[in-house]
């Protein structure tokens, strides 16, 4: 029989074991997987919102019919999405800040919603950890039921297949104004606005760019409007000391026939073109960089911008792995840890 201070170590070392589940959408790694991507996207309910019955056979025809753009995009990128590579940075970031702040024995797992590693990959992981605690931790700051509420719900799934359900969770739901997040952001701001003050620039025109919703996905109560307005007020906060600046918040990666939240950051970028403006481009809703940001805004949305008339555009980095955002997210868990 083990002595009873034995078990008592053992118990202890028990409670301070933690798995963080980080979560994003994923990307495909090549272009043979790409139309795979594109039809576990579309056959997402909370991304395509129609009968069952019909669900699967129009994923398969909207992914058949987007996949040839598709791969021209991910052709530009080198023949593949880099986020899982950025992901697994931020993970290892995370584990060790954890690690360090902590003092416990702490995982950091990733659970992409449409591309390996899959949750039912990372739940297999997390019952082999065997952790006492678990947190929940999207990598989508401002909540929406298409991103934040469908990874979730998928992990919750797969957590009950590998016997995950009696481990006390505690999910992070959103952080649109989280100080890390914002002050990543900031920085890169600053930085900008650094360089076009060098070039001789005294105002410019902030585009706060996030990722766009159809109006009826948000006119079912999605609150994703509502906290990337809160993204956007806390950064005007925090860079209100800059003169000259005037913001506008707006939205991106518009698809298909549907009516979508505006304004476009397309129709902006032409506007801040019209009155000769310089832009800033801040991307508020994606924390790692992937096609929305290094096609999209990087090659498209610079063309659209100098063409129209801007006099620079520059396109301030995702947060990534910088210290204040890492920083950010290991106080979201330890936050969540003892709620």
């Amino acid at each position: 029989m083990l002595p009873n201070w034995w078990i008592w170590c053992a118990r202890m070392a028990d409670t301070q074991r933690l798995a963080v589940i980080l979560f994003n959408l994923g990307g495909p790694a090549n272009l043979a997987e790409v139309h795979p991507f594109l039809l576990s996207l579309f056959s997402d309910p909370a991304i395509l919102r129609v009968p069952g019955w019909l669900r699967l056979p129009l994923a398969h025809l909207i992914a058949a019919r987007r996949a040839p753009v598709a791969r021209q995009i991910y052709a530009k990128l080198g023949g593949g999405s880099p986020i899982l590579a950025q992901t697994q940075a931020q993970a290892q970031a995370l584990e060790n800040l954890l690690r360090e702040r902590t003092r416990q024995d702490v995982r950091v797992f990733i659970a992409m919603r449409h591309a390996a590693p899959r949750a039912a990959q990372a739940a297999r992981e997390v019952a082999d950890f065997a952790p006492s605690r678990i947190v929940l931790l999207p990598l989508y700051p401002q909540f929406s039921t298409t991103t934040t509420q469908s990874s979730l719900d998928d992990w919750a799934h797969h957590a009950r297949l590998c016997g995950l359900g009696n481990i006390p969770a505690q999910a992070v739901d959103a952080y649109p104004a989280q100080a890390g997040l914002i002050e990543a952001l900031t920085q890169g701001v600053r930085k900008a606005w650094e360089e076009l003050r060098a070039k001789g620039h005294q105002t410019a025109r902030i585009l706060f760019s996030a990722h766009g919703l159809p109006e009826k996905i948000v006119a079912a109560g999605d609150p994703y409007p509502k906290h990337c307005e809160s993204t956007a007020a806390a950064l005007r906060h925090s860079l209100a000391d800059i003169p000259n600046l005037d913001s506008v918040l707006c939205y991106q990666s518009r698809v298909g026939p549907l009516a979508w939240i505006g304004p476009s950051t397309e129709s902006e970028l032409r506007r801040a073109g019209s009155q000769g403006s310089p832009v800033i481009v801040v991307p508020i809703a994606f924390v790692s960089e992937h096609s929305e940001t290094l096609v999209e805004l990087d090659m498209e949305g610079r063309d659209l911008a100098l063409e129209a008339g801007s006099s620079a555009f520059i396109r301030v980095p995702t947060p990534g792995t910088s210290p204040a955002f890492i920083a950010g997210l290991a106080q979201l868990v330890e936050d969540a840890v003892h709620v």
